[in-house]
């Protein structure tokens, strides 16, 4: 293959191919609704299933018979040679995959899965079992799932405190987005739990309440019988019902839903992803020269179509924001952020009102110290709480927005930012593995707003520096092989934080031979489902970073 080193042509051939073959494979991919749909190979889902199974067991054991045994017969025939299961099907055995679905074949098909469950726990020994887990939330659900099995007594398992229903503003912060799945196991466990008489009395009293916020997310998704459009939250939520004997009318809307969803090969999903792939997707291809491709004017009126006009009651979250799947979604400032900039960047006028409405939300939802979080303001919860990265996704919005750098919100973020920086120089990032694009996402941020040369963004730098591959490519800055996006964001901060583009050129040399038989790039499992815990792929990540990066070196070198 051509080598980009080629000083001869100041933009080289293979560059330009490359850019022009990656931008129509992606487009491939475009429905003509404008989403840019992985939806076939990416959504099988092991904790989906498990959920779907759990719940079919306590609320309709006789009438879903047939779904719980196409459910078992799946979830054997993917477990890994190693006895040990991961979210998606295919990828290395993972804890929370493993606990959940070795209890759950115990609790539908004991003699008949025995092997399996064997297997998978002999699996979680040799792993240390479920506190060698790193992640306390993790092993709260799955003592849940054991205690089901009935490997753990009731009074062992975790409570969640029901009494919380009683002060939203508390609970909302306490649970976060999963209040409605606190709630439901809340009010099973008030029936079959040992509480104190002061506990039960709060439950008594909180009941109306958990109930309330349980049914507003269930109503402001239009009362299909899902919540998230997923069956792990679905099935966390219709279990703790139906075990509770509340509700009836949710509950046999999400048997009926559980029916309608299964994948003929006895699988659930874990919900689709239309905006998180499109809104990458359409970032890549505008960095690369498409933004005025009038291919991209669905896809702009997709994002329109679907912000949400309506708060989200039991999240306490105001209109305007954008989830990562329909027009009924879930709020998150990541997704919302991420549009944002992708409005602003493409021509047009219709999107101006939805820019405006989405710039509101994000300054209502930054929180008091300057940070965001995915979509309960002020909240610490583990995986949702503020993240450095969710926090310069929302900051780089309101500057593609038109947000001046000395804006207050963004000073205060910054300032927070500078705060959070881990001490070898790196970021965390609750949504993506590791610290590689965490870091390369505020060392672009810092760089946007004329703060490359501070310690911040020089330590930033440094950091990526001193992670990349002998090969050119970044991994997640802990060892593992280079991915595409990884490098590709690596590649795309350095630049803009005013890297000359022979540092970078390993990395794009790197891009451009990783590149498949079709033109696009393979992706891995960096995207975070759990933090440290469970992963999965987004494709149009892999290829919308490819594009953002090569887009940038083509500018850099011009």
């Amino acid at each position: 293959m051509t080598s980009v080193h080629d000083d001869l042509d100041p933009f080289p051939d293979v560059l330009s191919k490359a850019i022009t073959g990656g931008a129509e494979a992606l487009f491939l991919a475009q429905r003509p609704d404008g989403v840019f749909d992985y939806s076939e190979d990416n959504l099988t889902s092991t904790l989906g299933t498990v959920g779907a199974l759990s719940a079919l067991h306590f609320a309709d054991p006789d009438g879903s018979a047939d779904l719980v045994a196409a459910g078992v017969g799946w979830l054997r025939r993917t477990q890994n040679d190693d006895g040990g299961w991961a979210m998606v099907p295919g990828l290395s055995s993972e804890a929370g995959p493993t606990a959940v679905a070795s209890a759950v074949l115990h609790l539908v098909d004991r003699a008949g899965s025995a092997e399996s469950v064997r297997a998978g726990q002999r699996w979680m020994d040799d792993f240390g079992g479920l506190d060698a887990i790193p992640h306390p939330e993790v092993v709260s659900w799955c003592r849940q799932y054991y205690g089901f099995a009935g490997w753990l007594a009731p009074e062992d398992m975790r409570r969640f405190p029901l009494e919380l229903a009683l002060w939203p503003g508390l609970y909302r912060r306490v649970f976060d987005l999963r209040v409605p799945m606190a709630f439901a196991l809340g009010l099973a466990q008030a029936r079959h739990k040992p509480l104190t008489a002061v506990q039960r009395a709060l439950a008594r009293l909180a009941e109306p309440n958990a109930l309330k916020a349980i049914r507003q997310v269930y109503e402001h998704e239009g009362s299909t019988g899902a919540w998230c459009e997923n069956a792990w939250v679905t099935g966390l939520v219709c279990t703790g019902l139906a075990r509770a004997g509340l509700a009836p009318d949710m509950v046999a809307a999400a048997v009926g839903w559980f029916r309608r969803t299964m994948h003929p090969d006895g699988w659930w999903q874990t919900g689709p992803l239309d905006s998180a792939w499109t809104m990458y997707a359409v970032r890549g291809l505008t960095e690369a020269g498409y933004a005025d491709d009038p291919r991209l004017t669905a896809s702009t009126r997709f994002f329109v179509r679907v912000q949400q006009h309506r708060p989200f009651l039991a999240f306490g979250c105001p209109p305007g924001y954008w989830g990562w799947a329909g027009t009924e979604g879930w709020p998150s400032t990541l997704e919302t952020g991420e549009i944002l900039s992708v409005l602003s960047r493409t021509p047009g006028d219709e999107q101006a009102n939805a820019v405006e409405r989405g710039v509101d939300w994000l300054t209502r939802m930054q929180d008091t110290r300057g940070s965001w979080g995915l979509c309960v303001r002020n909240t610490r919860v583990a995986n949702s709480g503020p993240c450095p990265m969710t926090t310069v996704q929302a900051v780089d919005a309101l500057l593609d927005a038109g947000v001046p750098a000395d804006d207050r919100r963004v000073r205060r973020a910054l300032s927070w930012l500078a705060g959070a920086q881990l001490p070898d120089g790196a970021f965390e990032s609750v949504w993506y593995r590791h610290h590689t694009m965490g870091t390369a996402a505020v060392l672009e941020t810092f760089s946007r707003v004329g703060r490359a040369d501070g310690e911040p963004a020089r330590r930033a730098a440094a950091w990526l520096e001193r992670t990349r591959l002998p090969d050119g490519s970044w991994g997640d800055g802990a060892g593992a092989p280079g991915t595409v996006e990884e490098t590709g964001w690596a590649i795309s901060a350095l630049l803009a934080a005013g890297t000359d583009p022979a540092g970078v050129r390993p990395g794009v040399d790197w891009l451009l031979e990783h590149r498949d038989s079709g033109g696009g790039w393979p992706s891995e499992a960096v995207n975070e489902y759990v933090r440290h815990v469970s992963r999965y792929t987004n494709p149009a990540l892999a290829q919308g970073m490819a594009l953002r990066a090569l887009g940038r070196y083509r500018e850099a070198i011009r």
